[in-house]
């Protein structure tokens, strides 16, 4: 089990000087991280999102944090591979650098960028999103094994002036190259995944049973899948990590109130975004009841979908399900136990909310590192024991 935190650089002031605040926060979360022995930092990558993600650089912030950082595993989650977004060469070139200036520490996942805002911004084609996506993965992963390298098709061509050659410097540490990931936010990109040898990294909200769901059909999808469909020959990443909302403190009942009520921004400006719903309201009273308030959000935003003729499903509802990993210590480890009864490869824990302040965030790491992750170490370290006592046999 590898345990993991996302970073969204969300906020509810977002004033320059409170965003400057929260994207330094954000750095230091990364950087202690490594010292509460979380094994890797993932950072977004999103665009004219305010509220929701102002991580719209997220190759400078993982640059940032991995020269103040020496074991942890830096990783992109997820960088939009669409060309207008990202040329697929210039990806190459920039994860390369960041893979040898951390020393081969770089995970790399894709993603096609899903709202029509960061599309519109960037001039991207809508019903092309999908394909450049995979041809960006393919001509990538060909661009780290290839030397030269050369790419032609009908979607792009990448091609050297006469009598020419592309080298594409420099090349990554790890060897063929970084492992793949991709966003899996339904079954049909979960299919994607699984087609193209990359590892799946899904959104958590619909909780233990949902992720059992989609692992299952994930690991049939990799079972069914034919070699040639790879986006990097003879390589896979069959990885399955799963977003897991959570802060964690002494006091169990703040813990459960407060995520709730940060999971309740997360979701509203998800639906704002994605769904033409309303700015977070991002109230905040002391008599409130989190979990009726999230209902309630829940059923404005299926209502308004509704009105929208987009289908339901828990891909789009999810986030509203108040069952994550808030409380205290034992409640955060009885929910990841779930998750690793499903199959879970990796917890990603999302505790950067837009209304929780850097105390708690770092408390909630705290928590995580010396009682959640400690107690799945010793797990694992068991697990090991046990099998290699049945083969010394």
């Amino acid at each position: 089990m590898k345990f993991s935190v996302i970073f969204e650089a969300q906020m509810d002031d977002i004033s320059r000087e409170n965003e400057q605040q929260v994207i330094h926060d954000c750095v230091e979360q990364a950087v202690y991280a490594e010292k509460m022995g979380f094994d890797r930092i993932w950072a977004v990558e999103h665009h004219a999102l305010k509220y929701y993600a102002h991580m719209s650089a997220s190759e400078i912030f993982l640059s940032f944090v991995a020269a103040r950082t020496e074991s942890i595993r830096i990783g992109h989650g997820v960088i939009c591979l669409p060309f207008n977004f990202n040329h697929p060469v210039r990806v190459a070139e920039r994860t390369a650098m960041l893979d040898i200036l951390s020393k081969g520490r770089l995970d790399v996942g894709a993603g096609r960028g899903a709202t029509v805002q960061e599309m519109a911004l960037y001039g991207v084609d809508v019903d092309r999103t999908y394909q450049e996506m995979e041809e960006s993965l393919r001509i990538i992963s060909n661009i780290w094994t290839h030397d030269p390298f050369r790419w032609e098709s009908d979607l792009i061509d990448i091609i050297p002036p006469e009598g020419g050659e592309f080298t594409v410097v420099p090349r990554p540490v790890q060897k063929p190259h970084p492992p793949l990931f991709m966003a899996c936010t339904h079954k049909a990109t979960l299919t994607m995944a699984a087609d193209w040898g990359v590892g799946a990294l899904v959104l958590g909200f619909g909780g233990p049973s949902e992720m059992e769901k989609l692992h299952t059909f994930y690991r049939e999808a990799i079972a069914a899948r034919s070699e040639e469909t790879l986006v990097s020959p003879g390589v896979s990443n069959d990885f399955f990590g799963a977003l897991c909302p959570t802060i964690t403190l002494d006091d169990r009942d703040l813990a459960i109130k407060l995520g709730i009520r940060a999971q309740r921004f997360f979701a509203q400006a998800i639906a704002h975004w994605y769904g033409g719903g309303a700015l977070p309201d991002a109230i905040i009273r002391d008599d409130a009841d989190e979990v009726a308030d999230i209902k309630e959000a829940e059923e404005y935003f299926i209502a308004r979908l509704h009105e929208m003729e987009i289908p339901v499903d828990e891909a789009v509802s999810g986030g509203y399900n108040p069952n994550q990993a808030y409380g205290n210590a034992d409640d955060a480890i009885a929910h990841v136990e779930l998750l690793k009864a499903v199959g879970v490869d990796e917890v990603m824990c999302l505790i950067q909310m837009g209304t929780i302040p850097q105390e708690l965030a770092m408390e909630t790491m705290r928590q995580w590192g010396e009682k959640v992750i400690p107690h799945f170490r010793a797990q694992d370290e068991m697990e090991v024991s046990v099998s290699g006592a049945g083969v010394n046999k």
